[in-house]
């Protein structure tokens, strides 16, 4: 099978049907998830996420449980408390390793990727793929490029796919690494894109989800 035939018309049909016998597997997941979440603090059970930059540079709102205290996002960017905690965020390739916004439930649900299993909706409706490369914010893509002007051809390259919810960094353990070595596998999954490499990838999630070390 060559790679385009996968990638426009098989891996659409691989992603449907994955998904639909995952939603039925993390039912009960799903149930247990939103009552921790309902127990320990106030807010809505889905967080309220900015958008994020989908396939041909196209915005999407990306569904994941809440992990945070409500208005979390709003908060690291214009609560003066948080000034330079925001600061860390940029510097550190848009992740944080300790995160005071995070609940309890919350560390949890992120540590075995549960807070991302709505991201099964966003498959659903095409807005992503179950294997890709991370989806990641227009601002973080705008200040990485700054940071890392020689990355521009391999974001230009990543935007010709949907985004995944797992993807080849994630389960290569590899997934605290800066934007520079991020962007470039997410491009190399991109041009090695087929059947057998999703399967493998999808086969390594559940190891890479009890470990702690990937998404779902």
């Amino acid at each position: 099978m060559s790679g385009s035939i996968y990638r426009d018309y098989v891996k659409r049909i691989f992603d449907i049907v994955s998904v639909l016998i995952l939603m039925l597997l993390f039912s009960p997941l799903v149930v247990i998830a939103a009552i921790m979440i309902k127990l320990e603090s106030s807010g809505p059970v889905m967080a309220d996420v900015p958008e994020r930059v989908g396939q041909h540079g196209g915005l999407f709102k990306m569904h994941k449980f809440r992990s945070m205290v409500e208005n979390a996002h709003h908060m690291l960017k214009h609560d003066e408390k948080f000034k330079l905690l925001y600061e860390q965020y940029k510097q550190g390739s848009y992740k944080l390793k300790e995160d005071p916004r995070i609940t309890k439930a919350g560390k949890f649900i992120r540590r075995h990727s549960i807070d991302e299993i709505p991201q099964l909706l966003n498959v659903l409706s095409g807005e992503m793929s179950l294997v890709g490369p991370r989806a990641y914010y227009p601002d973080e893509l705008e200040e990485q490029q700054k940071k890392y002007p020689h990355t521009a051809p391999l974001v230009k390259k990543v935007l010709t796919a949907r985004p995944g919810i797992t993807g080849l960094w994630q389960v290569s353990g590899r997934s605290n690494v800066n934007f520079d070595k991020r962007i470039a596998i997410d491009a190399k999954y991109v041009d090695n894109m087929s059947l057998m490499q999703d399967i493998i990838i999808a086969l390594k999630t559940p190891w890479a989800m009890i470990s702690g070390r990937g998404a779902i």
